[in-house]
């Protein structure tokens, strides 16, 4: 991980050796943060962030479902992420955005712990490697969505996230896939999952999911290309039978997946995968004008 200048806190950038917090915030404690991944690519017209007010919608989202009210509206927390970049003279990157309750007492309900926001960016590279995705089914089931805020991006959620990378890797493979409380495909540990069968791409409908702003990106791009594009269980089996699987994510783009429990695909990376993922490439470079809302360029 690279270091840059500046890390922004709660309205002002300080340098990124100097961005702490005590040793007792809470949410260090109890997993209570919100938090979001979102890209900036470099474009010819400049850098540029991907849904950057999307992610941030989310992120006030996930924190109200925390009853954390942050002290920054929406306008701010993509001004703040603009500035961030721009200052860091970043061209693309990583930015990573965090709200939590600070250290007030160390109890499980956070009473008296105030709400930080701060905001990091930095260089970032493919998060699953170039290659196509060699990918297992792990014990580790999806978080059942009446613990949790399943449509919530919070940090508690990704104890259970961890544990299914963390088995995959162990065995040998490159990413965990995690199934639902019904024995359905639910997710990867950091990405949401594709198959594709002909002209029709189906993916996991909402419930025990995350809604991937990228996954909605996918389909609609893959909606507009005359692809069917299906929300629905999905059984392993489904997925093995495939023509080809792909994962999506902020991090992971758009993921060739190579083989699930060792069944390889039918093709990797197949003809749809690859259509899709240039053509979103294509899209975050500023590259299709067609969906250029889609892009906050840094100025």
């Amino acid at each position: 991980m690279e270091a840059t200048k500046y890390i922004w806190m709660s309205g002002k950038l300080v340098p990124w050796a100097d961005a702490k917090v005590h040793v007792l915030t809470h949410s260090l404690h109890y997993g209570t943060a919100a938090f979001e991944g979102i890209r900036m690519y470099e474009t010819a017209k400049g850098p540029a962030i991907f849904h950057l007010k999307k992610h941030m919608e989310r992120l006030i989202f996930s924190a109200e479902s925390l009853d954390m009210k942050l002290p920054w509206s929406l306008d701010q927390l993509c001004d703040a992420a603009v500035e961030l970049v721009r200052e860091n003279g970043l061209k693309s990157c990583y930015i990573r955005p965090i709200a939590f309750y600070g250290f007030g007492e160390v109890r499980v309900l956070p009473t008296n712990c105030p709400v930080e926001v701060t905001m990091a960016a930095w260089p970032w590279g493919a998060y699953l490697g170039d290659d196509p995705a060699r990918v297992i089914i792990v014990k580790t089931q999806r978080v059942h969505p009446e613990t949790t805020v399943p449509g919530a991006k919070l940090s508690g959620n990704y104890i259970n996230s961890m544990l299914s990378v963390r088995e995959a890797v162990k065995g040998g493979y490159d990413e965990g896939m995690q199934l639902d409380a019904a024995g359905n495909i639910a997710e990867g540990s950091g990405e949401n999952f594709f198959i594709v069968n002909g002209k029709t791409i189906a993916t996991p409908a909402l419930g025990s999911i995350l809604p991937g702003i990228t996954r909605a990106s996918v389909m609609q791009l893959a909606t507009d290309l005359g692809y069917k594009v299906e929300e629905r269980a999905i059984k392993p089996e489904e997925a093995f039978s495939a023509d080809e699987c792909f994962f999506t994510g902020t991090a992971a783009e758009v993921t060739p997946i190579a083989s699930i429990n060792d069944k390889p695909m039918k093709s990797s990376p197949g003809p749809v995968t690859k259509q899709i993922r240039e053509e979103f490439l294509k899209i975050v470079k500023g590259e299709n004008p067609k969906y250029s809302e889609w892009l906050t360029y840094v100025k």
